[in-house]
C-alpha cells in the first residue's frame, strides 16, 4: 500500500505517493465538495486503486554497468548494482520485476532477480570463465516487469543497458623458458655487458602474473651475473687456460613470485684471444712400430684473425740428432750394409766390433745406449793401431775412404790437428803417406804419392771448409780418390775442395807403415801418437781399387725414418713442397690459406724399420706469412711437438736341434767330414702384450701361450765357436763350402776359434747355411769330444739368440780283450772257450753283414748321397750271452791280435753306436756330385760288436 499526500492548487489537486516518488495530477476526479474532506478522500482512494489496474510503464535500469569477476569464480561484482525500477509500483505485477535477460554471443553469464518488489538482481557466471581464454565480456541486458497479472501477460521490458565485465587473473601458471638451452662464446680477458639474454614467458593473462619480474643464476660460484631482463654478463676476466667452458643453470620468477617449473642450462665457451698462429695440433703423437705412415696434425689450421695475406711458407723439421748416427738407421755392420746397398766387395772395416780376430778396437771407448750402433768415442787420449795384415796394401790411383763422424769445435785456444786416420812410417822415419784430419773446423785429406819417373809437384793436400765438420751432429763422409781428383761427399752431397796444395812425391822405401785411427803414429823414438781426435767415429772403411757410386753412398747414409705426405694427388695445385735429402725437413708453400691448412693435415711421420729405436722425436714448425706489398706482415709463433715412438715387440730368437752327435771315426776322417748342424732350426717369436719374465725355459714355454706369434725377420750374423781348445789345423777343420752361400747375401770367415757367417739375410737362409757347415777330423783317435756354441744376432747384436751347445763324439772302438787284468794267467780251458765264442761271433756277424750289404745296395739307388743314419750299423737286435766267469780269461796273443785287427780296419769302417742317430744336412749340387762320385765301401769291424 502506497502512502500518498495531497496538494490543492488553483487548478487541479495533486497527490504524491511513496511508490512513485512523484506527483500525479488528479485531472479525472471532480471534487463534489471542496469543504468536505471526507468527500475528497473517497475519490482519491478510488483513483489510486484504479490506476494499479493498468501496466502503463516500462521498467527502468541504468544505461551501462561495469563488472569484475575472478576467473574460475561465478559471481560478478557490478558497478552500479543491478536494480530495476517500475513506475507502476506499488501495483502488483505491473510494478514488480520478474526477470533480467542477457543478449550477446556466447556470453557465459546469467542475471538472477533477487527481489521482485525492489527490483534487485545479481549477475552470475553460467559457464567457465578463464582469463587466458578471454579477458573481457560485453553484452546487453534488459529488465522485465511481471506484466498485468499473475499470468505475466502484457509484460514490459526496460531499455537496453550495456554490461562490460573484466575477468580478473589468478596466478596459476609457472614461467617457462623459450629455449631448451642457451649457448654463447666469449673471448678470454674481456668483460661483457651482456653475453647473451635468456627469455621466459608465462601463460597467465594479467600483467601481474604474466610478466617475468626476475631472473636468477642457480649455479653457485660462477663468475657470471644476470639482470631482471635476463641478460647474462661475466663478473671477472675469463681465462682459456684456466677453464674453457662453463655450464650454469638459470631460473625465472613472474611478478607473483612464482618460480619457473624447470631451470634452463646456459653453456658459455671461452675462446682464446685471437692470436695469429696454428690451432688444433697435439703436443704429442704416439707412433706404433710397423703401422706405416701416421698423420701428425690431422686437425691443424692456421688462424689469421681475419688478416689479409698473399702467401704462407711453413717449414716442418723432424729433429732426430739424439738417436744413433743422427736418425733411425739400420744398425747392421758396415759390410752387411754395403752388401744391402749393392756396393762392390773388397772394403776393409777399420773399426769392427771387438772380437778375438779384431782385438785392436777392444781398448776404445764405445758410445753405449745407441741402439746397437757401433760407435767409438775418442776423448783425445785413445787411439787404435791397425794390424798390418788388415791394412789394405794395394791402394792405387782409385780408392774410397768412408766414415761416420760427429765432431764439435776443437778444444783450447790454439787448435791442434785432430787425426781421424793416419798411415805413417812405422820405424826410422816419420813420413805420413796418407791421412785424414780436422783442423780448425776444416777437413783435410793428405795423400803423398811415391816417387815416380816424373819429378814434379803433385796434389798432396785437399781442404774443405764446411759447417757440418763442427756442428756436433752426425754426418757421413765419403772421399773418392781418382788421382789427381779427390771428391768429398757429405750426407750424399758433393763438395769440391776449396784448396789444393801441391808437394813433391816421397821416395819409396822398404820401411813398414802403421795405420792408426784416432791419432798419428810417430814412431818409438818421438812418442807413440800425436794429434789425438776428439769426437765420435763409426763405420770407418777403406775400399782399394775403385770408388763408390753416389747411389750406394746415398743408400748407406739414408735414414729409415722421416717426414712424409699422404695423398699427394689431393694437394691443391698452388701448393709447393720439397724435402731435404734425409726427409727430415719439409717446406710447404702456398697462396691460399685453406690450401695450406689442407696440406699441413697430410704431413706424416714414417719409420720403415721393423724394430725402430723407441723414444722421442722432436717436431719444430716455423711459419712465414706474406701480406700484399709487404715481405712479412704477421709473426706466427713456432710449434713444438714430439713424436713418441713406442717400444717394439722384441723378438726372441731360438736355435734348436739335436744337441749331441756321435759318429764313427771313418765319417770324421772322410773327405766331407760330418754336418754337425744338419738338424738345426732357427725361429723367432714375439709376445703381444705383457708377459711374465722368467728363466730361459719359461720363455721357451711361452711359445704355446696365447698371444705368442712367430715373427719372420732378418739376421746379420751367426757365430759357431769352439768351447775349449781351439782347432788344431794339423788334424781338424771347420768350414763351409762357398757354394752353400751362393744366391744369398752371406759371407763367411773362419779361424781356429770357429766360423762366422755374416750378412743381412733371412732366418731360412741362415738355417740352410748352418746345415752346410762341415767338421772334419782326420785323427779321430785323439778326439774325445768337441763342443760347439752357436749364437745368432739381429741388428748387430741388439737381439741375441740363445746359446745352442752341440757336442760331437767319435764312436769308440771297444774290445773287451784289451782290458788290463792283473793276476795269474787264465787256464787253457778258458782260452779255448773264448776262441770258440769268437768264432761263433764271426759267423753270425758275417751273415748279418751280407743282409746289411744287400739292403745298402738297394738303398743307394734311391739316394744321391748316402746318409749316415742308413750307413750306420744297428746291432741292438743282436744279443750274445757270455759266461761272466770266462770273460776275464785272456791271453797276451789274443789281445794283441784283436788290437791289431782294430787298428787296421778302423780306418775304413763306419759304425754307429746303438740308440744314437743323426741326420745330415741338405747338400748342395756340388756336394751331391762329390758324394755320387765317391765309392763307399762298408767293412765289418769285428771289434765294434757288443759282448
Amino acid at each position: 500500500m502506497a502512502w500518498c499526500s495531497f496538494q490543492f492548487t488553483s487548478s487541479w489537486p495533486h497527490v504524491s505517493c511513496s511508490a512513485y516518488q512523484r506527483s500525479v495530477p488528479l485531472q479525472q476526479v471532480k471534487l463534489v465538495s471542496a469543504s468536505s474532506q471526507r468527500a475528497l478522500l473517497i475519490p482519491i482512494i478510488i483513483l489510486i486503486y484504479g490506476v494499479g489496474s493498468f501496466n502503463k510503464h516500462k521498467p527502468w535500469i541504468e544505461t551501462s554497468y561495469h563488472g569484475v569477476i575472478t576467473e574460475n569464480m561465478d559471481t560478478v561484482l557490478l558497478d552500479p548494482p543491478l536494480v530495476a525500477l517500475d513506475k507502476d509500483a506499488p501495483v502488483p505485477y505491473a510494478g514488480e520485476i520478474c526477470a533480467f535477460k542477457i543478449y550477446g554471443q556466447d556470453a557465459p553469464f546469467e542475471a538472477v532477480v533477487l527481489n521482485r518488489t525492489s527490483g534487485e538482481g545479481v549477475l552470475r557466471a553460467s559457464g567457465q570463465v578463464d582469463c587466458e581464454l578471454q579477458k573481457e565480456y560485453t553484452f546487453i541486458i534488459q529488465a522485465y516487469d511481471c506484466g498485468a497479472g499473475p499470468d505475466g501477460a502484457e509484460w514490459k521490458k526496460s531499455h537496453k543497458a550495456v554490461v562490460h565485465i573484466q575477468v580478473d587473473d589468478v596466478n596459476e601458471f609457472s614461467p617457462t623458458f623459450r629455449e631448451q638451452q642457451y649457448k654463447a662464446s666469449v673471448t678470454e680477458g674481456k668483460i661483457y655487458d651482456s653475453i647473451l639474454q635468456v627469455e621466459a614467458w608465462d601463460q597467465d593473462c594479467s600483467p601481474q602474473y604474466s610478466q617475468i619480474c626476475n631472473y636468477e643464476i642457480v649455479t653457485a660460484g660462477t663468475p657470471f651475473a644476470i639482470d631482471r631482463n635476463g641478460n647474462i654478463r661475466n663478473t671477472e676476466h675469463l681465462s682459456y687456460e684456466k677453464q674453457q667452458s662453463y655450464k650454469i643453470m638459470v631460473t625465472a620468477f613472474d611478478c607473483g613470485q612464482k618460480r619457473a617449473s624447470e631451470d634452463v642450462a646456459v653453456h658459455i665457451d671461452v675462446k682464446p684471444v685471437c692470436k695469429p698462429g696454428w690451432q688444433g695440433w697435439m703436443r704429442r703423437v704416439d707412433y706404433e712400430p710397423g703401422t706405416g705412415s701416421r698423420q701428425l696434425f690431422p686437425k691443424m689450421h692456421l688462424e689469421m684473425c681475419g688478416g689479409p695475406l698473399s702467401g704462407v711458407k711453413a717449414m716442418v723439421e723432424l729433429q732426430t740428432n739424439h738417436i744413433g748416427k743422427g736418425c733411425d738407421r739400420e744398425t747392421y755392420s758396415e759390410k752387411s750394409l754395403q752388401k744391402l746397398c749393392g756396393a762392390a766387395s773388397g772394403s776393409t772395416d777399420i773399426l769392427p766390433a771387438p772380437s778375438p780376430s779384431s782385438n785392436w778396437t777392444a781398448s776404445l771407448l764405445t758410445d753405449s745406449g745407441r741402439d746397437s750402433d757401433l760407435i767409438y768415442r775418442f776423448d783425445g787420449r785413445q787411439a787404435a793401431n791397425i794390424p798390418g795384415h788388415v791394412v789394405p796394401q794395394n791402394l792405387t790411383d782409385q780408392f774410397t775412404i768412408a766414415t761416420w763422424m760427429k765432431h764439435g769445435p776443437s778444444p783450447g785456444l790454439r787448435a791442434e790437428k785432430e787425426t781421424l786416420l793416419c798411415n805413417s812410417d812405422k820405424t826410422e822415419m816419420n813420413r805420413h803417406h796418407y791421412s785424414l784430419y780436422v783442423h780448425n773446423c776444416r777437413l783435410v785429406f793428405l795423400l803423398r804419392r811415391d816417387f815416380s819417373q816424373v819429378d814434379t809437384f803433385r796434389p798432396a793436400e785437399f781442404h774443405w771448409k764446411l759447417e757440418q765438420i763442427c756442428d756436433k751432429e752426425w754426418h757421413y763422409y765419403v772421399i773418392n780418390v781418382e788421382f789427381p781428383a779427390v771428391t768429398l761427399f757429405v750426407d750424399g752431397v758433393t763438395f769440391e775442395p776449396y784448396l789444393v796444395t801441391d808437394d813433391w812425391p816421397i821416395h819409396a822405401s822398404n820401411i813398414d807403415t802403421q795405420l792408426t785411427v784416432g791419432a798419428c803414429w810417430q814412431g818409438p823414438y818421438s812418442g807413440p801418437d800425436l794429434y789425438y781426435f776428439h769426437g765420435s767415429l763409426s763405420g770407418l772403411t777403406i775400399r782399394p781399387g775403385r770408388i763408390e757410386t753416389q747411389k750406394v753412398i746415398s743408400c748407406l747414409q739414408a735414414c729409415k725414418e722421416g717426414l712424409d705426405i699422404n695423398s699427394l694427388e689431393s694437394l691443391a695445385k698452388d701448393i709447393k713442397f720439397h724435402f731435404n735429402p734425409a726427409q727430415s725437413v719439409l717446406v710447404v708453400e702456398g697462396e691460399d690459406l685453406d690450401s695450406i691448412n689442407s696440406a699441413m693435415t697430410k704431413v706424416s711421420y714414417i719409420n720403415s724399420r721393423q724394430f725402430p729405436t723407441p723414444g722421442i722425436r722432436k717436431l719444430h714448425i716455423t711459419t712465414t706469412v706474406q701480406c700484399f706489398g709487404e715481405d712479412s706482415c704477421l709473426s706466427i709463433p713456432d710449434v713444438k711437438a714430439v713424436v713418441m715412438v713406442m717400444p717394439p715387440s722384441e723378438p726372441r730368437i731360438t736355435i734348436s736341434g739335436s744337441k749331441r752327435l756321435v759318429r764313427p771315426a771313418s765319417d770324421l776322417r772322410s773327405q766331407l767330414g760330418v754336418a754337425p748342424f744338419k738338424e738345426v732350426h732357427i725361429t723367432s717369436t714375439v709376445i703381444r702384450g705383457d708377459s711374465p719374465s722368467g728363466s730361459e725355459s719359461k720363455k721357451h714355454e711361452q711359445k704355446t701361450v696365447p698371444g705368442v706369434t712367430e715373427l719372420m725377420h732378418n739376421l746379420d750374423y751367426c757365430d759357431v765357436l769352439l768351447i775349449g781348445d781351439e782347432l788344431n789345423p794339423e788334424r781338424e777343420s771347420l768350414e763351409i763350402h762357398h757354394s752353400a752361400l751362393l744366391g744369398k747375401h752371406l759371407d763367411a770367415t773362419n779361424s781356429t776359434s770357429g766360423l762366422s757367417i755374416y750378412g743381412v739375410d733371412s732366418m731360412a737362409h741362415y738355417e740352410q747355411a748352418l746345415r752346410q757347415i762341415r767338421y772334419r777330423n782326420w785323427r779321430p783317435a785323439t778326439l774325445s769330444e768337441r763342443k760347439f756354441r752357436v749364437t745368432c744376432s739381429e741388428l748387430n747384436g741388439r737381439y741375441i739368440s740363445n746359446e745352442f751347445i752341440l757336442e760331437v763324439n767319435s764312436a769308440a772302438c771297444y774290445n773287451p780283450m784289451t782290458s788290463t787284468h792283473i793276476g795269474p794267467a787264465p787256464p787253457a780251458a778258458t782260452v779255448v772257450i773264448v776262441v770258440c765264442i769268437a768264432a761263433l761271433v764271426v759267423i753270425v756277424v758275417i751273415g748279418v753283414y751280407r743282409i746289411h750289404a744287400t739292403h745298402q745296395e738297394s738303398s743307394r739307388e734311391d739316394e744321391d748321397e748316402p746318409k749316415d743314419c742308413e750307413m750306420d750299423w744297428d746291432n741292438s737286435g743282436l744279443t750274445i750271452i757270455v759266461n761272466p766267469m770266462e770273460v776275464s780269461v785272456s791271453t797276451q796273443a789274443v789281445a794283441g791280435e784283436a788290437n791289431e785287427e782294430c787298428s787296421d780296419e778302423d780306418d775304413e769302417e763306419e759304425v754307429q753306436v746303438a740308440g744314437l742317430t743323426s741326420t745330415d744336412s741338405d747338400n748342395t749340387d756340388e756336394d751331391e756330385k762329390e758324394e755320387t762320385s765317391r765309392v763307399t765301401k762298408l767293412k765289418w769291424d769285428s771289434c765294434s760288436g757288443t759282448y
